[in-house]
């Protein structure tokens, strides 16, 4: 069984959980037009001025993802 890569890009600021969520759409376009398969896209608020969209990946596809997106991080999903 292959390992799950979360990548995630993280958004500050005011407005950041909106950004967030937005990001979410245009991954979730991305996957379609490339049809590419993903596990999740989801975002989550770390704080009020503080939020991450991401999308888990296997593993295999990890560097597909990466250097389309760019990605600010990833870690084990």
């Amino acid at each position: 069984m292959s390992r799950k890569i979360k990548l995630i890009w993280d958004f500050r600021g005011p407005v950041s959980l909106e950004t967030a969520k937005h990001h979410c759409i245009h991954l979730k376009e991305y996957t379609t037009i490339e049809k590419l398969n993903y596990h999740e896209v989801n975002f989550i608020q770390i704080s009020e001025m503080h939020s991450i969209a991401f999308i888990t990946v296997d593993e295999i596809d990890m560097k597909t993802f990466r250097d389309a997106l760019k990605p600010h991080r990833g870690e084990l999903g």
